[in-house]
């Protein structure tokens, strides 16, 4: 019987009812190394106990789906015989622990689960949240620091690797001043009829662990991630993983070349709750049971136990099924490139992990309590009683509202507006000699595809103020707005991977804000046409009690014939026609407007009708297919002022223009399925005449000029909007 058990169950975040079940199923006591294994596989982290409810429900299936939900990473059909693998996780209570190796192991992490599906990863992604990094004391000086610390981490390990980063979304509020979120996303590309998966098969196969020795680092990582934070962040440093780009390098490439041999049956990536979660998920998925010997476990720390071994962290390291005969071949492989290859075990047919420890068994669980009979929650909902007080808001109650030109050029400087090249000026966007477009340039990231002459586009967003007063109508927004940004640079968008950041599911109004999210994004991927292939789920997200803004970030992925027909979000010649795509409704309800100048995040919800959505989508694309476009770019963030500033300035031009408002304020709100498009002057006409068939509301709202921004009564100089655009973050982060 365990000693203290109590307080064994509480350092585990195993409930008492938890126990209990776990003590039915395997019909005695566990051991600690038992006990270990079951706390960080049942923990929220590895078994999605509160939220598997809900997102069973998501659309996963399309002809061009190659492999939804349920694998290392979802896969889609890219034409000529090949696929992209691609998926998104957060690293967010190790990044505000250690904000350097906490991000970089992030990204360390999401790519090897897309190699190991047998893709190389091509390209990256951020999704990133911090918290007021303008705050003039201790909050704001903290948050630059875990800016700069995160920055560094992401590019650090991504340059190394050698995989581009395409680009990312980085937002700041207050809600994220005790927790902040590091998303990463991954894409790689794989022949379809070659991608490998998480499962051991055939009794008397091996299982063989590859990469680096196990060392103590990152103990306890999937527990710690599954829980909240109080005052005590920096004792939980020890949970967080170290990392090593190079060897990653060095075991991306073994791995893509063991693939093209006939070795293997499955592999899987040591991740969360390291070698018990490779082993138990491999086990099940094969549907059989594996014997393992853990005093075969290459080392880099002396005296290690069989609980540090089956739960260490440690990174770049993977779990292997190989084919029986054929060890030697692998083992001989991974030591041509300097990497540790070590024969642990095999599969068996009991349908147990059974761990051996210096000749002794250290544990034998059923693979199906582990994996299989892991809780499913079904935890009590609330809706949040702040939801009627924001909902009655007027924005323009006791708020003094600046002009148009001082709203304009506060916005231009904030820090979610403000160009962000002390960020992504620390990442490779061109390694590989696959980028089309530089980050920044174009509202989704473009990469050419070699193997099929086509090119992918990719974007990740998710605006956490929507979200916050309307969680299903924010996280159906994250779709849409992902998946426009990809429709802008000229691509079709076919699927999209997540990652839902939200706070403590123990409280009803979280669990509430979680499943309205959920439905927001069932209802928008199945209208958009762009089904969910795989994602990530991270609770707990909250600090001394208090909940982060729901965040369901979404990236979304597609397909454009022609490369060469890649669009930009940049003005390109003097005297174009610009045009307004879509609705302005003057609703600013959760916009950065409203924050800024009355303080607050509130009001309701823009509409959202995800037919006028996708009927955006289609007018860009096909008049982009036509020919008829030079640049395209979504309004959102600042509204219609911020987004012909924006495309301006990356031009080097500028745009004289009025549109059609009710109000001077509508040149800043944020209603949806909207963008402006510069249109080759000889093609005006042509243009007219396909967004007219097409039922789109159109209008053109002026021309691309030399230099400076006049709109609506706006007016600012080309040399203001570039210092207040390109230099006030870097400023700021100067700090």
């Amino acid at each position: 019987m365990l000693a203290d058990r109590e307080s064994l169950l509480k350092a585990h975040k195993i409930s008492n009812e938890e126990y209990e079940r776990a003590l039915r199923i395997l019909g005695r006591e566990p051991n600690f190394t038992e006990l270990g294994v079951i706390g960080a596989m049942w923990s929220e982290h590895c078994s999605y106990k509160s939220s598997k409810k809900y997102l069973r429900a998501f659309p996963t299936e399309a002809e061009w789906v190659a492999q939804g939900p349920g694998e290392n990473a979802g896969a889609i059909d890219i034409g000529g015989g090949y696929a992209a693998v691609f998926k998104m996780e957060s690293h967010n209570h190790p990044s505000f622990i250690e904000p350097y190796q906490g991000a970089a192991t992030g990204v360390g992490g999401i790519l090897r689960d897309i190699f190991t599906m047998g893709a190389r990863p091509v390209a990256n992604l951020n999704s990133l949240r911090f918290g007021d990094i303008t705050d003039k004391g201790a909050i704001g000086e903290l948050h630059r620091r875990l800016l700069r610390g995160v920055s560094a981490g992401i590019g650090g390990y991504g340059n190394c690797v050698g995989v581009a980063m395409l680009g990312g979304e980085t937002i700041f509020d207050e809600s994220y001043n005790g927790n902040i979120l590091v998303n990463a996303f991954t894409l790689g590309i794989v022949k379809k009829d070659r991608i490998f998966y998480g499962r051991s098969e055939g009794v008397g196969n091996l299982a063989i662990y590859v990469g680096s020795k196990t060392g103590r680092d990152g103990l306890g990582g999937a527990v710690m991630a599954s829980d909240g934070f109080e005052d005590n962040a920096k004792t939980k440093r020890p949970t967080v993983q170290v990392g090593d780009p190079f060897t990653e390098k060095l075991l991306m490439e073994a791995c893509l070349e063991l693939f093209e041999t006939d070795y293997i049956v499955g592999i899987q990536d040591m991740g969360a709750a390291g070698l018990a979660s490779s082993s138990f998920e491999m086990a099940s998925r094969g549907g059989g049971g594996m014997r393992l010997y853990l005093d075969k476990v290459p080392t880099r720390e002396t005296k290690m136990t069989p609980y540090e071994l089956m739960l260490s962290e440690s990174q770049e390291r993977m779990l292997i099924c190989a084919k029986k005969g054929r060890e030697e071949e692998v083992v001989k492989l991974f030591g041509k490139y300097e990497l540790d290859a070590a024969v642990i075990g095999e599969v068996t047919d009991t349908g147990r992990m059974e761990l051996f420890w210096r000749g002794e068994l250290a544990g034998d669980l059923p693979v199906g309590l582990v994996v299989d009979s892991a809780p499913v929650l079904d935890r009590p909902v609330k809706r949040p009683a702040y939801l009627d007080e924001i909902a009655a808001f007027d924005d323009a109650e006791g708020a003094s509202l600046p002009s148009s030109t001082d709203a304009l050029t506060t916005l231009l400087s904030c820090p979610e507006i403000a160009d962000k090249r002390f960020i992504y000026e620390q990442y490779d966007s061109t390694i590989g000699a696959s980028s089309i477009t530089k980050i920044g340039e174009s509202d989704a990231g473009l990469i050419y595809v070699r193997e099929n002459n086509k090119a992918l586009a990719l974007s990740v967003d998710c605006n956490p103020r929507f979200c916050y007063i309307d969680p299903r109508l924010g996280a159906a927004a994250a779709v849409a707005e992902a998946g426009r940004n990809v429709a802008m640079s000229g691509a079709t968008p076919l699927a999209i991977t997540d990652c839902l950041n939200f706070g403590n599911p123990e409280n009803p109004e979280v669990m509430w804000q979680f499943k309205e999210a959920c439905e927001g994004i069932k209802e928008a991927c199945a209208k958009l046409k762009t089904p969910v292939v795989s994602g990530n789920v991270s609770l707990y997200n909250e600090s001394a009690g208090k909940s982060i803004f729901p965040t369901p970030a979404i990236a979304a992925v597609g397909v454009l014939d022609d490369p060469k027909k890649a669009l930009t979000a940049a003005f390109k010649k003097i005297g174009s026609p610009v045009y307004l795509l879509g609705e302005t409704r003057g609703e600013f309800g959760g916009s950065l407007y409203m924050k800024i100048f009355a303080k607050k995040t509130a009001g309701k919800a823009p509409k959202l009708d995800l037919g006028a959505e996708r009927l955006l989508w289609d007018g860009v694309i096909n008049a982009n297919q036509q020919g008829l476009l030079l640049a395209a770019h979504d309004v959102s963030v600042g509204g219609i002022a911020a987004a012909t500033a924006i495309m301006a300035l990356r031009g080097e031009l500028g745009f004289e223009g009025m549109v059609t408002l009710s109000d001077e304020r509508d040149l800043f709100c944020e209603s949806f399925s909207r963008a402006i498009v510069e249109v080759a002057v000889e093609k005006k006409e042509a243009f007219e005449g396909l967004i007219a068939q097409s039922g789109l509301n159109y209008e053109q709202i002026g021309k691309v000029t030399e230099d400076n921004l006049i709109i609506n009564g706006v007016s600012l100089s080309g040399s203001k909007m570039r210092s207040l655009y390109f230099d006030s973050f870097a400023a700021l982060m100067e700090q």
